[in-house]
């Protein structure tokens, strides 16, 4: 059996050009896969936005930061994402509740999967972002993105106060930029 994952820990990079975070969260996998998948949920943690429940479909992101950090004041090169936010759309490539998501991200750059496991009463999330072209020299960026919009997650489907968005992004990017591939 294998030990389970620590919500803390960092993301891997198995291979050039993909991250991988590995969390237990509270189940039952059927609430987690609403907070992947529903506008309001979503939007509490990552990014607002409809998704169409099909491979084939869209999958929008409306990033406004403002809604999961408040009082915090981003780095200068967020500022948007803060306030007033910033939309873009996604392709879903799989959708097959409530074990798997996955999309593309930004201009088609990226692929992001998400991968659901009951395991006793909790849920075992596996998230992958693979990246290709230019969005490779993002890896450093994702990582510490999705690390602490997990972090938030995690908070969410606890019950506990959310940690500081823009804080603990720092904290991350700093260690990011120095462990991920370039």
């Amino acid at each position: 059996m294998n030990p389970s994952p620590r919500n803390d820990s960092y993301a891997e990079f198995p291979a050039r050009g993909e991250l991988r975070i590995v969390r237990l969260l509270p189940g039952p996998i059927e609430r987690v896969w609403e907070f992947l998948t529903d506008p309001e949920k979503r939007s509490r943690w990552f990014a607002g936005g409809a998704t169409e429940p099909k491979a084939g479909g869209k999958i929008e992101f409306v990033m406004h930061h403002a809604k999961i950090a408040p009082d915090e004041t981003p780095p200068a090169k967020y500022a948007q994402v803060q306030d007033p936010g910033v939309t873009f759309e996604g392709r879903v490539l799989r959708y097959e509740p409530p074990r798997v998501l996955a999309y593309t991200f930004g201009d088609d750059d990226s692929e992001v999967t998400f991968e659901l496991t009951p395991q006793d009463g909790q849920v075992l999330l596996v998230l992958t972002h693979r990246s290709r072209g230019e969005d490779i020299k993002e890896q450093s960026n994702y990582a510490g993105g999705w690390h602490t919009h997990l972090s938030i997650l995690i908070a969410l489907l606890e019950g506990t106060t959310p940690p500081k968005f823009w804080a603990t992004n720092a904290q991350l990017d700093a260690h990011y930029r120095e462990v991920a591939p370039r």
